[in-house]
């Protein structure tokens, strides 16, 4: 049954795929205790978003991505949301391989495609059960790189605080919770906030980084407001040789604001992933 059902999904499994889910900040006020009960967790792993569109894998920003043939064996037809991941901090190895133009084979056995939601299989499924439905789907059409990010129910604040500093403890970026139901409503738990600004300039470097930038000053919504702020932190020596572009869109990471409403102790994170 699986298999016939599979090619008659074929000819409409991205119209069930409209929105791209993203995730906002989490806050405890924000999900009533009773209401917590309806959402599962996951770890959210630090790589790069990619989207199997039953034929081809993408970015975000609807980028094709360069993928060795033996990967994508067993792909099934489709869609598949997650993330393309090696191993704790390494996001900028994995973001090189992704943009590379011809994909190397050795990088790629190395890679694994984290998923962390399905589409195009039923109408109003909750999410565990499209996840299970690509896990039957795998048992008869197996690929070793396709992973399930495993989707825990939430018992309650003191479950999820626990599992969230289990996560941090081995390395990990923080917990994605989300509706256990059709519905792209999620949020992000994470030490920190982050957020997005465009580069519009440096600052010259001084000491051990004269010939390379001191800062870079950017351009971003804060607070509601457009707002220019330096960032000075958080870059390789390479990068301060080479860094950001002007209008490159990047994403940094702050605590909280300033009394003049500016991102207190912002660092560079990384360019940002959908302008691959």
């Amino acid at each position: 049954m699986l298999k016939i059902s599979l090619f008659i999904l074929i000819g409409w499994n991205l119209t069930l795929y409209a929105e791209i889910p993203h995730f906002k900040p989490y806050a405890q006020n924000l999900i009533s205790k009773g209401e917590l009960t309806q959402f599962v967790m996951s770890e959210k792993l630090d790589g790069v978003r990619g989207i199997w569109n039953g034929k081809n894998l993408k970015t975000r920003k609807d980028n094709l991505i360069q993928v060795p043939k033996f990967w994508l064996v067993n792909f099934p037809p489709f869609v598949l949301d997650g993330e393309l991941w090696l191993t704790y901090n390494h996001f900028e190895k994995i973001s090189s391989i992704v943009r590379d133009s011809v994909s190397d084979e050795s990088k790629w056995q190395e890679m694994t495609y984290q998923v962390f939601d399905v589409r195009g299989v039923c109408e109003k499924c909750s999410l565990s059960e499209r996840l299970n439905y690509l896990e039957n789907y795998l048992k008869d059409f197996p690929n070793p790189y396709i992973k399930i990010i495993p989707q825990i129910p939430i018992k309650n604040h003191q479950h999820l605080e626990s599992y969230y500093q289990e996560i941090l403890s081995k390395g990990g970026e923080g917990v994605i919770l989300r509706r256990n139901s059709f519905s792209d409503i999620g949020y992000k738990l994470k030490p920190f906030a982050d957020a997005e600004c465009i580069v519009r300039g440096y600052t010259q470097g001084k000491g051990k980084n004269i010939n390379g930038i001191g800062a870079i000053w950017c351009e971003g919504e804060v607070l509601g407001e457009k707002k220019y702020f330096k960032i000075g932190s958080g870059f390789s020596s390479a990068m301060r040789l080479n860094p950001p572009k002007i209008d490159t869109i990047i994403t940094y990471k702050y605590q909280g604001y300033t009394k003049n409403k500016l991102p207190r102790f912002p660092i560079f994170l990384r360019i940002r992933e959908d302008g691959i």
